[in-house]
């Protein structure tokens, strides 16, 4: 019974992540080390956002109230390994290979009786790849420790033409931290506790940055992927019956994204940055219907901070349910979960004291798979 969070739970909080504070794509779970035995798992998830709002201000002749930001928000897709191994009765190893953070940003340009969006052409990209590796000792019959290292790469690129016609490029940082943790388990009936802390990870980035008048610059840029701290915890409550939860705390309001040359025209204003530190919540039940089948469902939530929203993420909040089902046989397993996220409302600004934009009544839809075998 405790294996159904395994399949169902971790592909819950993977999938309905879409759209959660900052850029967060993975919640960066370590479900996998607690598996039993000798373990490997494939991941694959696909979201697709729709994410449009209306301009609330006149920028120019061409783009007044009333213009149409259009869908900004493209899809994507995530990837995932996890390899877990008993070297013996007291230690565990641990590979986890995931996509933690990301964005793909696209305005279209969409033109009606108010002319064109201001930020219409606007793109950014956000790509991140981390390797975690971890170490994990059995203290007691109940008590479990680890820690381990997590290594990142982050690239990033945008194109605003609305801010002088802005373009910047980064080189493809990699760096290094960590995460230590500690689990209560007590196997009986099915009940663990994990409490997981990840920290940032330091980035130092070369950007080529243009505008659209005669300027240009290559200029080294820190970026720090946040800290966060991670509790999930599950427990058999009836028969065959398993709930669990999760708790996830981003330290955002330390995110920030601040070229030289953007800030030399937006008068010191941040690229991306955020006011608020987030904290998802998850809960679910899992029931082990026979000895193939299982299925779940997990609502999830994410209270909104108020303010203005990015222009490259005009989104506060979320809410979302997701389904999953798993099929067991002998050694392997197939699981799968679809997830739709309504996503907050929010607005975004130019002037740091009106709004430029409003986005209401915007969502998203995410699938996933895993494939695991057990040896």
């Amino acid at each position: 019974m405790k294996h159904i969070t395994t399949a169902l739970g971790a592909l819950a909080l993977t999938t309905s992540l879409a759209h959660a504070g900052g850029v967060e794509r993975s919640g960066q779970s370590i479900a996998s080390i607690f598996e039993k035995g000798n373990f490997v798992e494939l991941s694959f998830g696909r979201v697709k956002p729709s994410v449009s709002g209306t301009q609330q201000m006149n920028v120019s002749p061409s783009s007044r109230t009333g213009a149409l930001s259009g869908d900004m928000a493209a899809d994507y897709s995530q990837f995932g390994l996890a390899v877990k191994t008993n070297v013996n009765e007291k230690v565990d190893l641990g590979l986890i290979i995931d996509q933690p953070f990301g964005a793909n940003v696209a305005y279209p340009l969409v033109l009606n009786t108010s002319g064109a969006y201001y930020a219409a052409l606007s793109t950014a990209t956000l790509k991140t790849t981390a390797v975690t590796g971890i170490v994990k000792y059995r203290a007691s019959d109940n008590l479990s420790v680890y820690g381990g290292l997590r290594y990142e790469t982050m690239s990033a690129e945008a194109s605003i033409p609305f801010i002088a016609g802005y373009t910047a490029k980064s080189d493809t940082s990699s760096a290094t931290g960590y995460l230590v943790g500690v689990a209560y388990e007590k196997p009986e009936i099915a009940l663990r506790v994990a409490l997981t802390y990840n920290s940032k990870i330091k980035h130092n980035f070369t950007v080529d940055e243009t505008l659209s008048s005669p300027a240009a610059l290559t200029a080294a840029t820190t970026v720090n992927s946040p800290q966060s701290v991670n509790l999930e915890v599950q427990s058999g409550v009836a028969k065959d019956t398993l709930a669990f939860a999760s708790v996830r705390w981003v330290n955002w309001s330390a995110f920030d994204i601040s070229p030289n040359l953007y800030k030399v025209a937006t008068s010191g204003k941040s690229l991306v940055s955020y006011d608020d530190d987030t904290i998802t919540y998850t809960l679910g039940v899992g029931r082990k219907f026979s000895d193939n089948w299982a299925g779940s469902i997990a609502l999830g939530y994410e209270k909104s901070t108020g303010g203005y929203a990015s222009n490259l993420g005009p989104t506060d909040g979320r809410t979302s349910v997701t389904v999953g089902a798993a099929y067991t046989m002998d050694k392997v397993k197939i699981s799968g979960g679809l997830s739709y996220i309504q996503i907050g409302d929010a607005q975004t600004t130019l002037t740091s004291t009106s709004a430029a934009g409003s986005f209401t009544s915007n969502h998203a839809v995410g699938a996933g798979m895993k494939i695991a075998y057990s040896f």
